[in-house]
């Protein structure tokens, strides 16, 4: 019965995955941050202004957070060209005193920050690992709490990349 409804389910068009990001008529401002990497360099949140980022809450000793990474590394690899960023903020309370031999031993392809729990409220952070999706006009489309499901984070990545980008500027 289960690998029935799992063929069934892989027969559907991507659209349930899309459903389940907010509408973009009902989506609010992220939180806004501007935090140093492990090179010194600022990440903030307002530059990548037209791209689609993913924000992942998490920490060396998450378990869970473990399971994601390579899959974040994978998506960085395959959606940066087509705009997608993603930026690590750990939440270890000794900050880069773990997270820099974390860093030594695991190949990332994409900034890591420490984040603070004023950041971590303002996304609704009550346990990690917790992702964020913010599409390109800085809006948040999507918060999961836990372990994401890789296929449909993927899924609802590719909604976002295929949406366009209205620069209120303009």
């Amino acid at each position: 019965m289960e690998c029935s409804v799992a063929v069934w389910q892989s027969l559907l068009p991507s659209a349930p995955a899309q459903a389940n990001l907010k509408p973009p008529s009902g989506r609010t401002l992220a939180p806004d941050f501007n935090l140093k990497d492990a090179n010194g360099r600022d990440v903030k949140l307002i530059d990548l202004k037209g791209k689609v980022v993913l924000v992942n809450f998490w920490a060396t000793w998450c378990e869970g957070c473990q399971v994601e990474i390579p899959w974040l590394v994978e998506f960085q690899k395959e959606y940066q060209a087509r705009g997608l960023v993603v930026i690590g903020i750990s939440m270890d309370d000794d900050g880069w005193k773990s997270v820099r031999p974390w860093l030594k031993e695991k190949k990332v392809n994409y900034p890591i920050v420490i984040g603070n729990e004023g950041l971590g409220k303002q996304y609704g952070l009550d346990g990690m690992p917790l992702t964020a999706l913010v599409d390109r006009e800085g809006r948040i489309a999507d918060v999961h709490p836990g372990l994401v499901d890789k296929a449909a984070t993927q899924q609802k990545i590719r909604a976002l990349l295929q949406e366009s980008f209205k620069d209120s500027a303009n």
